[in-house]
């Protein structure tokens, strides 16, 4: 076979130099070509990232839309939601022990309740006159509306006096434990008043709730009957309470949570306040010597105090409630409760039986398993 001539060689390498270049300059010249692609495609994820942002602040609440200015218009429902059940605990927790103390040296809870209810009542009614309407009776209610809010109203000012019958009676922790009751009597009123089936797991996970509050009321050293019964009546008035708030909450037009629990608050003080003249008549010489002993500013003030930490407690649980479903609200519940009797055995170093605190213990986990079980049959009927 011939061998190639250096002229031959020579040529094609010039050859293959002459195809290589062109090879050289094509992905340049391609990108050049590109960049007006990815410029378009650049400024349409901007518009696109922008139109997401504009409507996720179109769905924001006055609130919301103040916190996404620091977090984010995504964040800011979550935060908001946080801050919430934040102050609801605070402000609970504060009311218990605030209450108590009122109590120990005034055990009249009739009065006690009334003057919870006015102080809100008369709160709301400085924030509407300030111009911070949304922040309380939000507008003027119409007859068919009042009909609606008052049923829950009625249970609420029940439930609160009986409440506080309880606290004055026994001890926090025994009433809160009497207090996870509550469930059951949620789950009874659904099927009387709204035709609710309950499904048979969840009516089994109340069984632990009924053992650890009867084992924990059995060894209580601050129990009584009064105390006792006044938790259950409490327990039923609110479990009406429940299911018509809830009710009126989806049936109301133009007026939140916040407005519908300041007419609720103005409504209770109508009911609260015959009790007072019917059940404490002595109530008024018991005010005189306290201001003899105390003086007014501090014995007002102690009213006032706890008036306003009621009212707010209250305003956030129902603000909390509006934003979260049935389920995470008595999850809520149960810390809260945790909470509220871990503080108040500290606070006044109440002695619990070791049968009373494992019936405690029973309990809260029974409200536990109750709303899991709830979530679970939830997602099986989906």
């Amino acid at each position: 076979m011939a061998r190639p001539s250096a002229k031959t060689t020579i040529s094609s390498m010039r050859t293959s130099k002459m195809t290589i270049v062109p090879k050289r300059i094509a992905a340049p010249v391609q990108l050049r070509a590109s960049m007006p692609s990815i410029r378009a495609s650049r400024r349409s994820l901007t518009i696109t990232a922008a139109a997401a942002d504009a409507f996720a602040q179109s769905t924001l609440d006055p609130m919301e839309k103040i916190v996404s200015k620091v977090v984010g218009a995504k964040n800011a429902p979550t935060v908001v939601t946080t801050a919430y059940i934040a102050m609801w605990y605070g402000l609970n927790v504060a009311f218990n022990l605030q209450n108590k103390v009122i109590f120990n040296y005034f055990p009249y809870p009739w009065f006690v309740s009334t003057v919870h209810v006015i102080v809100g009542a008369a709160y709301c009614a400085i924030v509407y006159l300030l111009g911070a309407k949304k922040a309380s009776y939000e507008r003027p209610i119409t007859m068919q509306e009042f009909k609606t809010i008052f049923p829950p109203a009625a249970m609420h000012a029940i439930g609160h006096v009986a409440a506080n019958l309880s606290f004055a009676a026994v001890a926090i922790s025994l009433t809160h434990t009497v207090k996870t009751l509550e469930p059951a009597f949620n789950v009874i009123l659904s099927k009387l008043v709204l035709g609710e089936a309950t499904a048979l797991p969840v009516m089994a996970s109340l069984l632990p709730i009924m053992v650890g509050v009867a084992m924990a009321s059995a060894a209580e050293l601050s129990f009584n009957w009064y105390g006792f019964i006044s938790a259950m009546i409490s327990n039923l008035t609110f479990g009406f309470r429940a299911v018509w708030s809830k009710r009126a909450m989806n049936n109301m037009k133009n007026l939140g949570s916040t407005g519908i629990y300041a007419w609720t608050t103005l409504i209770s003080c109508f009911i609260c306040f015959p009790g007072v003249l019917i059940c404490e008549p002595g109530v008024w010489n018991a005010i005189s010597d306290q201001i003899a002993q105390k003086g007014l500013a501090t014995f007002g003030g102690s009213l006032l105090s706890v008036g306003v930490l009621y009212h707010l407690y209250n305003q956030f649980a129902f603000n909390t409630l509006a934003r979260v479903t049935p389920v995470s609200h008595g999850v809520c519940n149960v810390v809260k409760r945790i909470c509220i009797i871990a503080t108040s055995v500290l606070f006044f170093g109440n002695v619990l039986t070791t049968q009373t605190k494992i019936g405690t213990a029973i309990a809260l986990a029974g409200t536990y398993l109750y709303t899991e079980a709830v979530k679970a049959n939830k997602k099986k009927q989906a």
